[in-house]
């Protein structure tokens, strides 16, 4: 994996930061902070850090030309998603899929919907030329 990949891989506490501008839409750090602090004690200048370590990592774009600054994130969630996911399969699963789907289904309840969802992917997976 180059640098430059690595790099863009969020750590557990900067998905949280990533969480709340997903779900709420760009954010500046006041923002950002007044939202987190509802689910966990941190302090605004630790939200800062991080959201500077963040900019640097290319994970948020930083909008310079309004004040205060605003952040967005980089790349969609589902984007973000799958660099996660493709380095969880790489390193736990030895590169397989199919053992992280199965870890993934045993350990957790699937709702039926996710479960629809999941027979329409493979019907899909089955029948494409492989």
């Amino acid at each position: 994996m180059s640098i430059r990949k690595s790099r863009r891989k969020p750590t557990d506490s900067e998905l949280k930061i990533l969480g709340v501008i997903w779900q709420h839409g760009p954010k500046t750090v006041r923002e950002v902070h007044d939202l987190l602090i509802k689910q966990e004690e941190i302090g605004y200048t630790t939200v800062l850090k991080f959201m500077q370590i963040m900019t640097d990592k290319e994970l948020l774009v930083r909008d310079t030309s309004v004040r205060p600054q605003v952040f967005s994130a980089a790349q969609p969630q589902m984007q973000t998603q799958g660099v996660i996911l493709r380095d969880l399969v790489d390193r736990v699963f030895a590169g397989s899929a199919g053992r992280l789907a199965l870890q993934a289904l045993s350990t957790r309840k699937s709702s039926p919907e996710e479960l629809r969802e999941i027979r329409a992917l493979l019907d899909k997976l089955e029948g494409e030329p492989g």
